[in-house]
């Protein structure tokens, strides 16, 4: 895991600074998630609805951010530890103007899907690292700018995923 570190770190690194971008009306702790639609780096799309039974973690981070460069790998190994307990998490980097291609070391070295762009009304909460947290049954428990530590997504995210997933769509 040294390695990840030290290719997540050096990627971070050698980017350069950007202005995030603030939520006009970011959805609310204890409401029901608005639908998204993220465009992760290899084009594909994800939507809010296709990840019904998961427990999401959209985190907004910055290249210029300090406390972003710490959480990054933490984030991506937790995700590697997690995933099969249905965890999702997506990072979105909040600088625009950025090429795709200086992004793209920082993304091949990460486990977790990065998005390069995001629809709907997510965005930071007037500083990075902005995280929200979405449960199983699609309701935000989570919306905070704010740094995790590992006491932090264990605290939060545990009790998650020990819930039980609800039943899937029937159609009718």
């Amino acid at each position: 895991m040294k390695w990840l570190r030290w290719a997540l770190a050096a990627a971070l690194a050698t980017l350069p600074i950007a202005t995030p971008v603030v939520a006009r009306s970011a959805p609310k702790v204890g409401e029901m998630a608005p639908d998204f639609d993220l465009t992760l780096i290899d084009g594909t799309h994800v939507r809010l609805s296709d990840l019904r039974g998961q427990v999401i973690v959209l985190n907004f981070w910055a290249t210029w951010c300090g406390p972003c460069r710490a959480e990054l790998p933490l984030l991506d190994q937790y995700y590697r530890i997690q995933a099969r307990h249905g965890l999702k998490v997506f990072a979105i980097a909040t600088e625009d103007s950025l090429p795709l291609y200086k992004l793209k070391p920082l993304f091949a070295a990460m486990t977790m899907p990065s998005a390069r762009r995001i629809k709907g009304p997510y965005a930071t909460l007037g500083a990075v690292p902005t995280n929200y947290i979405i449960d199983r049954n699609g309701r935000v428990r989570y919306a905070k700018a704010a740094a995790f530590g590992l006491s932090d997504l264990n605290q939060l995210l545990v009790p998650l995923l020990k819930e039980t997933p609800p039943p899937a769509a029937t159609g009718s």
